[in-house]
C-alpha cells in the first residue's frame, strides 16, 4: 500500500480525522489552504475532496473562481494518483483540460474515479468532474499525467 494511503488509513480513523489528514495535506503543500479543502474519500483508484463557497475564492461575478477550481482539480487528480501508484513509480501533472459546463456556487464535490492498472510509465489521461450540491455537473477535468521509474540510490545499494 501507497505511503500516503497508509497515512490517511491511520488518520481518518481518529475523531476528525479527514479534516486533520487535509490540513496536514494543506500544510505540506501550502497552495492548497488556499480553498480550504476537505478530503471525504481516498482509497486506491478513487479520491473524492469538498470545497465550500466562501468570498476569498469568488470571482466577480459571485461564483467561485477558475483558478480555484483548477486548484481543486489538481489535488484532486493528483491525490487520487498518489494514492493509487506502486512505489516502484512517480507522477507528475503534464497537462490539465478543463470544460466548464455550469456556474460553480456553494460546496462543490471533486470526484476521480479510476482503475489503478492504468498507472503504468508514460503519459496517462485521467478525466474526472466537479459537482455542485444539487450533483450537476460543475467542470469536466482531464489531467494528463507523465508516470515514469523511480530513480534508485546509487548509495543505497550495498
Amino acid at each position: 500500500m501507497n505511503g500516503t494511503l497508509k497515512i490517511y488509513n491511520r488518520i481518518s480513523k481518529l475523531p476528525f480525522g479527514n479534516f486533520i489528514f487535509s490540513k496536514v495535506l494543506s500544510f505540506r503543500a501550502p497552495y492548497f489552504s488556499t480553498i480550504k479543502p476537505l478530503i471525504i474519500e481516498l482509497n486506491s483508484g478513487i479520491c473524492r475532496v469538498e470545497i465550500k463557497d466562501r468570498r476569498s475564492i469568488r470571482n466577480h461575478i459571485g461564483s467561485i473562481n477558475a483558478g480555484a477550481l483548477c486548484t481543486l482539480s489538481e489535488l484532486v487528480g493528483g491525490l487520487a494518483v498518489e494514492a493509487s501508484i506502486s512505489p516502484k513509480l512517480r507522477w507528475i501533472p503534464k497537462e490539465m483540460t478543463v470544460q466548464y459546463s455550469k456556474k460553480a456556487i456553494g460546496k462543490l464535490t471533486g470526484t476521480c474515479s479510476f482503475d489503478p492498472a492504468i498507472l503504468i510509465s508514460g503519459d496517462i489521461k485521467v478525466p474526472f468532474e466537479i459537482h455542485d450540491e444539487s450533483g450537476d455537473t460543475v467542470l469536466r477535468v482531464s489531467i494528463l499525467f507523465y508516470i515514469s521509474e523511480r530513480k534508485t540510490d546509487i548509495h543505497s545499494k550495498s
